[in-house]
């Protein structure tokens, strides 16, 4: 990319697409178009059409989506996988005719197999089952990263797909029923600490292993992918680590100065086991995460406490 390359961010209110849009501006890119969902619903295909037709942006950061954790997931399993089916492939498709220079798709870690071998290289991909409790979402994307390779194959189409593991930091959503594990456990133990409550519930057992990315540095890699990969293969990011459910929840509670008890609901479920990425691919292409994990959250935690409107999401 050019630094005066006309670049569309899609989905730039939301947690990864608002840090694609500071790395670019930080890097120097200021010919960004951005629009809001009021603007251009990406579910309709006429107009997502329209846009691409006028603007004409030369690369697309495909970073919208309907995004959800294990209660949203298992409730709207229809709207999860009809809604990112229809607005990531008209986007796409769009771009496509319009002759985008390239586009970059986004997907999720949820894509691989539930029992996939770990660390999860990318050749896992629909090697075997996947995780019932986000069935609809992985199988959504896993569409979307299949039709940019599939334009690849046909039309020799420069586009290519990055799956995150799981992501925090500024920008996120902070629901209490509808957001991911490490943004509702920050809700929950600042909520906790506000009202003096002795004992916090979490979930499950605390036994599933996971591996949390930083949303700037997963930015950072976007942008280095766009300017030094093309490959029908998507590119996993991630750290590299990961950690017990139960450490993170002891974790989050240290650095929110929560100093009750925690107990654990065993009736709730527990998701995937372990979800651990493989991330050399990236790593060889030169590239390295760099916040830790305490550190990002204690900057997830500032976010969350400047930005009172977002705990109400």
């Amino acid at each position: 990319m050019e630094k005066d390359s006309l670049i569309y961010v899609a989905g730039h209110r939301g947690m990864v697409g608002s840090a694609i849009v500071r790395e670019l501006k930080r890097q120097g890119y200021n010919n960004i178009i951005v629009r809001t969902r009021k603007e251009l619903d990406l579910c309709d295909q006429q107009a997502v059409n329209a846009f691409f037709e006028k603007e004409k942006p030369e690369y697309v950061f495909l970073a919208a989506a309907k995004v959800g954790g294990i209660v949203a997931n298992q409730n709207a399993l229809a709207d999860f996988m009809y809604d990112n089916m229809i607005l990531e492939m008209n986007v796409i498709h769009a771009a496509w005719v319009n002759g985008c220079k390239k586009l970059q798709f986004l997907g999720s870690s949820c894509i691989y197999p539930r029992l996939a071998p770990q660390p999860m290289k990318e050749t896992c991909l629909l090697t075997s089952e996947l995780e019932k409790t986000n069935e609809a979402y992985a199988l959504a994307k896993i569409s979307g990263l299949k039709y940019c390779e599939f334009l690849n194959r046909q039309y020799g189409t420069d586009y290519i797909s990055v799956m995150p593991t799981n992501l925090y930091g500024p920008n996120d959503n902070y629901h209490p029923e509808h957001s991911h594990v490490l943004p509702a456990l920050i809700r929950r133990f600042h909520e906790a600490k506000e009202a003096g409550l002795s004992e916090v519930v979490c979930w499950g057992d605390g036994s599933p292993l996971r591996e949390f990315l930083y949303v700037d540095d997963l930015a950072n890699l976007c942008v280095f992918l766009m300017n030094n990969y093309s490959g029908n293969e998507t590119v996993n990011a991630g750290t590299g680590k990961e950690i017990s459910i139960r450490e993170l929840t002891e974790l989050v509670a240290k650095v929110i100065g929560y100093n009750g008890v925690i107990k654990w609901d065993t009736s709730r479920p527990n998701g995937t086991p372990r979800k651990l990425l493989d991330v050399s691919k990236a790593e060889g292409l030169g590239w390295k995460y760099k916040t830790e994990l305490e550190e990002g959250i204690r900057l997830t935690y500032k976010d969350f406490l400047e930005n009172p409107m977002r705990a109400e999401r």
